[in-house]
């Protein structure tokens, strides 16, 4: 019984509720671009300094280590899924909120 009113009033609240479109405080759309950007730029240098440092780790383990060469091969899905996680950044976020 209660269970039922819990429903019934989220369904009759949800019904009523406004939902705008997303926008920008006045001034804020050059700073919350430029902060986006820079946030971008340096994602995808991390991610090419990732790319480095498992290809060295993959060199210098060639040859009796290994474990290094292993640990480099294992880092790069996980550079690749972080860059594929920043590209997708937006659009997730977007479907998230809708």
């Amino acid at each position: 019984m209660v269970l039922k009113l819990v429903v019934a009033g989220q369904a009759a609240l949800a019904a009523n509720a406004p939902n705008p479109a997303p926008s920008a405080p006045p001034g804020m759309d050059a700073v919350a671009t430029s902060f986006l950007s820079w946030g971008k730029w340096i994602l995808l240098v991390a991610g090419v300094l990732g790319f480095f440092i498992c290809a060295g780790m993959m060199i210098i383990g060639r040859r009796n280590r290994s474990q290094t060469a292993v640990d480099g091969a294992a880092g790069v899905p996980w550079v690749l899924a972080g860059l594929a996680l920043t590209s997708l950044a937006a659009g997730i976020a977007g479907v998230a909120l809708t």
